[in-house]
């Protein structure tokens, strides 16, 4: 989404909680809009969340058969770089 057009949205509030020592390294950079970093990190996650709910619409596969294909793709990947 364009910086513009996000710009020109209604925008609501909404508030976060994170640990004070994050807090405190924040800190460590008032130039930062720490409101826009976060605006941005939530716009991607909910774009890739839209991308991925429309790629599996239509698939067959069952919460547990994802779980376990994914299972099987870790060993599978975990060996292949355990033999090199």
């Amino acid at each position: 989404m364009h910086l513009l057009h996000i710009l020109h949205r209604k925008m609501t509030n909404i508030t976060l909680a994170i640990p004070e020592d994050i807090r405190k390294k924040m800190s460590q950079f008032p130039e930062i809009n720490w409101s826009e970093i976060a605006r941005a990190a939530i716009i991607q996650r909910v774009s890739m969340l839209e991308r991925f709910k429309e790629f599996t619409k239509e698939s067959t596969l069952t919460e547990e058969d994802a779980i376990r294909l994914g299972r099987e793709v870790n060993k599978r990947l975990a060996k292949r770089y355990v033999e090199r």
